[in-house]
């Protein structure tokens, strides 16, 4: 077998469960959204073409995360095989070093490292922004998507409506009652005679004009409680309409939105704890990109020692990996956002996988196994067995 056919062999082998990941993932991430936007096809009368576009726009954002992913899960188990059917001591010995096998893994690499490299820097911040429009777009055409007579509407973040008759065409509402709870120090019951929803194309945001009403607001101030009635002749309420599909980590974080241009310059003219955020975000763009060389370079050498637990236990290692690895991240981004660390020490986790993954791919290329993960199939192989008998 020439050393051509055998790179193609390879790149097969881990392209395929590579594939077959990227469609579960994000299924199983889309699942998410999925009831919501059934139900807004299904009673509140969007066009299925409407939901479909928001579907499309929603891909590239779970991309970022479900490809490097996939390509980890594709590389265990295209190795797990090739070592549990000894096809890696054929190679061998057939003059077929482990370096010679690592030619198409990280040529895949590379290229996946772009694939998600364009996703994190171009794709995903213009889809999120396109995204958000489009729920805009839906929600002023379809001024009732979140408003449902004689009903009490909780779609809207923190507050809970509700209107006793509702102009569907005009977005006219009579009887409006509203919780507003969005300041839990001072929540407040407001109550008007009717209202109507305006858009507002700049902002791309929802608010409610009230008309002849009033607000009843308790606070406690120095352990007095007080209470406040305010009568208005006309009041706005602004109106989040990101609920309704995307969950309210996501629609907080609009630098995800914004490319690289706009966080540079925009990093310059805000307060300190957001410019964190935006330089959190910039390293994101830069750093997550070299996640599939990483998990190359992890992934290959527990493949290989991973013969016990077959394909199911390759699929629990990588899910385990990617799991240590987002948990780090999701760890080193709160230090720097919200406990004033340097934000370039999101970068930490990259730089331990990428040191454990050369030290433990330099030992399977001289092959010597990691005597740790032996000790733990070890004790999942007599678990197991335990379990049958």
């Amino acid at each position: 077998m020439t050393s051509l056919k055998i790179n193609r062999y390879i790149a097969k082998e881990i392209i395929s469960p590579t594939l077959i990941g990227m469609l579960i993932f994000t299924l199983v991430v889309l699942m998410g959204r999925l009831i919501r936007l059934v139900e807004m096809v299904l009673n509140k009368g969007i066009p299925f073409s409407e939901i479909a576009m928001l579907f499309i726009y929603m891909m590239p954002a779970f991309m970022v995360i479900t490809l490097p992913l996939s390509f980890l899960m594709g590389i265990l188990l295209a190795f797990g095989r090739f070592s549990s059917d000894a096809e890696v001591i054929a190679m061998k010995a057939c003059g077929i070093s482990l370096k010679q096998m690592l030619v198409p893994v990280f040529v895949l690499a590379v290229i996946t490292s772009l694939l998600t490299a364009l996703l994190t820097i171009y794709a995903a911040p213009a889809s999120n922004n396109a995204f958000r429009s489009k729920v805009f777009d839906i929600a002023s055409q379809k001024a009732d998507i979140g408003v449902e007579p004689q009903v009490f509407n909780a779609d809207f973040d923190g507050l809970v409506l509700f209107a006793n008759r509702m102009d569907q065409k005009g977005g006219k509402i009579d009887g409006i009652f509203i919780s507003d709870e969005r300041t839990t120090s001072t929540p407040s019951i407001i109550t008007a005679q009717t209202g109507i929803v305006r858009s507002d194309p700049v902002d791309l945001s929802l608010s409610l004009h009230l008309i002849d009403g009033s607000i009843h607001r308790k606070s406690e101030l120095k352990n007095k409680e007080s209470y406040q009635v305010i009568d208005f002749s006309t009041y706005d309420i602004n109106l989040n309409i990101g609920q309704q599909v995307a969950p309210e980590d996501e629609r907080s974080r609009k630098e995800k939105e914004l490319s690289l241009k706009e966080i540079i310059t925009l990093r310059q003219t805000v307060k300190p704890k957001k410019q964190r955020q935006l330089s959190v975000e910039m390293l994101h763009r830069f750093v997550l990109p070299f996640s599939p060389l990483i998990f190359a370079m992890v992934g290959v050498p527990l493949g290989i020692q991973t013969t016990r637990s077959g394909r199911g236990g390759g699929f629990a290692l990588g899910l385990l990996v990617f799991l240590v690895y987002y948990l780090l991240y999701s760890l080193t981004k709160t230090l720097a956002i919200d406990a004033g660390a340097h934000p370039a020490v999101v970068v930490m986790p990259t730089l331990v996988f990428l040191f454990g993954g050369g030290y433990m791919l330099n030992l399977a290329i001289n092959e010597r196994r990691l005597k740790t993960l032996d000790h733990i199939q070890e004790l999942l192989f007599n678990r197991k067995k335990k379990g049958r008998s």
